[in-house]
């Protein structure tokens, strides 16, 4: 469902004698089968970001081969947009003033979703995400919970295959944060969505995904069970202590930073 094949993303910074090239992403590899669900952990500056702007189409790779749904994001990045849902956690896709309801339904005419559908689709979400008490606030005007599943509905009214998930829990409070966590269980489980989600929240990772990768100086640094992961630190490590070491290149095998 995502093949990424030595994909590489370099920016050039700076001015005159001061310019220099910056390599975000370096030789990345991996591929996530239909219906898993991967965390994608890194610090910040790591690379996370670039590679999911990348699979999205936001960002042409400077080397290498991505596939998202069989489609390449760059060249068929309108195509690719009614086979994915995105939801970034710190930015919203609603529309700021309008009812939430209304927000929806300009999403719908801009996925061309079939009216019926896009009917059961949203009775389906709104009842499992909870969303019948606000449907007719005003973005501006829901909590960050509210607003978060209203994200999550409308990156998943067009029926994508592949849900992209940046921070998606981030700033909700431990009632919200538990909601979340169990429809997107529930989603990867009974629809077989393929998810990718990037946090830097742990707790995530610990009740959501099977398979975790590691992505540190634009290289992946890991790849394997979340067992796996934990092997990689002492025993009686927590999982936080031993994502810990290996971003600062402390934990027995871990490459060293370029």
């Amino acid at each position: 469902m995502i093949e990424v094949d030595r994909a590489g993303r370099s920016f050039t910074v700076g001015r005159g004698s001061a310019r220099r090239t910056v390599h975000a992403v370096r030789d990345l590899s991996f591929t996530v089968g239909a219906g898993e669900f991967v965390g994608y952990l890194g610090p910040n500056g790591a690379g996370k970001s670039t590679t999911i702007k990348m699979l999205t189409g936001v960002l042409a790779p400077t080397s290498g081969r991505l596939r998202v749904a069989g489609l390449d994001p760059t060249r068929r990045r309108t195509a690719l947009a009614r086979r994915i849902g995105v939801v970034f956690g710190q930015r919203t896709t609603l529309w700021w003033d309008l009812p939430l309801k209304d927000s929806f339904q300009l999403i719908r005419y801009l996925y061309k979703v079939d009216r019926i559908d896009f009917r059961r689709r949203l009775d389906e979400l709104a009842g499992l995400l909870d969303l019948g008490s606000f449907m007719d606030t005003p973005v501006r005007q829901l909590s960050l919970g509210q607003r978060m599943r209203g994200d999550v509905t409308a990156a998943l009214l067009h029926d994508p295959a592949v849900l992209v998930l940046d921070e998606p829990t981030i700033g909700l409070d431990v009632v919200s944060k538990a909601a979340m966590r169990d429809f997107l269980r529930r989603l990867n489980a009974e629809r077989g969505t393929t998810v990718l989600l990037t946090t830097h929240d742990l707790g995530d990772i610990e009740k959501l995904c099977r398979r975790v990768m590691l992505i540190d100086h634009g290289r992946l640094g890991f790849d394997g069970t979340l067992d796996e992961l934990r092997a990689t630190g002492p025993d009686g490590d927590s999982l936080e202590e031993v994502v810990a070491r290996l971003y600062t290149g402390s934990a027995p095998g871990t490459p060293a930073p370029p």
